[in-house]
C-alpha cells in the first residue's frame, strides 16, 4: 500500500511539473507572438509615412511590397483572396487582321449563358510601351468584368512603342471595335450594345476610340469607362503630377516622359485629339462616361479635368475619386476593398447603360472617402497579416544573402 501511495505521489508531482512547463511554454509562446505582432504593427505603421503624407494601412503595405520588389504590380493575389469555381465564360485568344496587313491578338471572354450579350472592348494600361502591360497583366480585371457584367469582353492587345508609335495603338483598337461588330454573331454578341473600358494609357486609347467612332460615323458606342486615364501629353502643371510623380505611387514622371518620348516622339503629336483628348476641339456627341480616379496618382487631375470637359460638352458624366489609393488600384481589387468598389461601380454603370440608363445623368463628381468601421478594421487586420508575411520574406531574404556572403555555401 505504501508503495502504491509513493508511486501515486511521484506521478502527481511529475504531472504538476509537466503542467507548469506547459503553462510556461504557452506563456512564452503568447509573449513571442505578442512581441512579433507589435513589431509588425510598428513596421507597418511606419510604412504609412510616405513622401507625400500618410496613406491608409492597406495602401501602405502594397506600396511597400511593390517598391521593395517583394511583389510586382501584376503579381497574382493569394488564393485566400480569390474566388474559386468554374467561371461563367469561355476564354479564347485569337488573332485578327489589321488594315496594314499585320494582325494582333485579342482575347474573347464569351458567357456560357445563352445570348446575345452586350460587348465590352477592354484596352489595357502600361504606358503604351512593350514590357509594361498587355492582355495577360490585366487579365484579372477583364475576368472580373466578364463574370460580373455577363457581357462578352474582348481584351485588345494593340501594338506598342517603341516599335509602333502613335497612332498605331489607336488604329488597332478602333479596328478591333469594327471587327467585334462585324463578327458579333460568332461569339453571341449584341452589336447594338457596345462599351469601351480602359485603364491608364488604355483609358487614353478608349477615349480615342470613342472619338474615332464619332468622327468616322462608325459603330454607336453606348458607354465608356475610364480608370485613371492619361488625357494629355502636354507639360501642364497639374498638382497631382507634381505631388505623386516620384514613382512610389506606382507611376513616375520618368515613365510618363519615356512613354511620351517613345509613343509620341514628335511634339506635334501632343496636340492631336486622339493623343491628348483633353485638348480636343470638340468632345460633343460622345458616349456617356464613368471616370474613376485615385487620390495618390499623378494622372488624377487630368482625368478629372477630362471628365469635366466632357460634361461641359453635354456628355453625361459620373466621376468618382477614390481617396486613400494609388494609380492602378483597380488591379489590386482582390486584396483592396476600394479597388473592388471601383470595379463594382464600373459593372453597375455598364449594366445600367446597356439597359438604357445614364443618358440623362447630369455631371456628378464624387469623392469616395467613407469606409464603415467594421470594413476599416478588416482592412487593417489583413494589412497587418500581409505586412507580417512581407517582413518574414525580407528577413529570410536578408539571412540567405548573409549566409551566402559568409561563405557557408562554399566558393563557386
Amino acid at each position: 500500500m505504501k508503495k502504491i501511495n509513493l508511486t501515486g505521489r511521484v506521478w502527481l508531482k511529475t504531472a504538476n511539473v509537466m503542467t507548469k512547463r506547459i503553462k510556461h511554454f504557452f506563456l512564452l509562446l503568447v509573449s513571442i507572438l505578442l512581441v512579433c505582432s507589435l513589431i509588425i504593427i510598428a513596421y507597418v505603421e511606419q510604412w504609412r509615412e510616405t513622401e507625400a503624407g500618410i496613406v491608409p494601412v492597406k495602401t501602405a503595405v502594397l506600396l511597400h511590397a511593390v517598391n521593395q520588389n517583394l511583389v510586382s504590380a501584376d503579381t497574382k493575389a493569394p488564393k485566400i483572396f480569390t474566388r474559386s469555381g468554374t467561371p461563367p465564360y469561355n476564354r479564347e485568344t485569337i488573332h485578327i487582321p489589321m488594315s496594314d496587313g499585320e494582325d494582333i491578338p485579342i482575347r474573347i471572354y464569351e458567357p456560357k449563358a445563352e445570348g446575345p450579350h452586350p460587348i465590352i472592348l477592354y484596352y489595357h494600361g502600361g504606358a503604351f510601351m512593350e514590357g509594361y502591360g498587355n492582355i495577360d497583366t490585366h487579365d484579372n480585371i477583364v475576368r472580373a468584368l466578364a463574370s460580373r457584367t455577363g457581357s462578352v469582353v474582348i481584351s485588345v492587345d494593340y501594338r506598342l512603342a517603341p516599335e509602333y508609335i502613335y497612332p498605331t495603338a489607336v488604329k488597332d483598337s478602333y479596328e478591333a471595335l469594327l471587327w467585334a461588330v462585324e463578327n458579333a454573331a460568332a461569339f453571341h454578341g449584341d452589336p447594338t450594345k457596345l462599351a469601351v473600358v480602359g485603364d491608364s494609357s488604355g483609358g487614353n486609347v478608349a477615349t480615342a476610340v470613342t472619338m474615332m467612332a464619332r468622327d468616322q460615323k462608325g459603330p454607336e458606342i453606348t458607354a465608356q469607362t475610364l480608370f485613371y486615364p492619361l488625357t494629355t501629353f502636354k507639360d501642364i502643371a497639374f498638382s497631382s503630377r507634381e505631388t505623386y510623380d516620384s514613382g512610389y505611387y506606382l507611376l513616375s514622371r520618368s515613365v510618363m516622359e519615356m512613354a511620351r518620348e517613345h509613343y509620341t516622339p514628335n511634339e506635334e503629336m501632343w496636340n492631336l485629339p486622339y493623343a491628348s483628348p483633353l485638348h480636343a476641339d470638340s468632345l460633343k456627341n460622345l458616349p456617356a462616361a464613368l471616370v474613376i480616379t485615385a487620390e495618390f496618382d499623378p494622372l488624377r487631375d487630368e482625368g478629372e479635368a477630362y471628365g469635366k470637359r466632357l460634361a461641359e460638352s453635354g456628355v453625361p458624366v459620373k466621376a468618382i475619386r477614390y481617396n486613400g489609393v494609388m494609380h492602378g488600384f483597380v488591379s489590386f481589387y482582390e486584396v483592396m476593398d476600394r479597388g473592388n468598389y471601383a470595379l463594382n461601380e464600373a459593372v453597375s454603370y455598364l449594366n445600367e447603360a446597356f439597359l438604357g440608363g445614364n443618358e440623362n445623368r447630369q455631371y456628378n463628381f464624387i469623392i469616395y472617402d467613407n469606409y464603415p468601421t467594421i470594413e476599416a478594421l478588416k482592412e487593417r487586420g489583413e494589412a497587418y497579416a500581409i505586412g507580417g508575411y512581407l517582413l518574414g520574406k525580407q528577413v529570410v531574404s536578408a539571412f540567405s544573402s548573409w549566409y551566402h556572403h559568409a561563405g557557408i555555401f562554399g566558393n563557386e
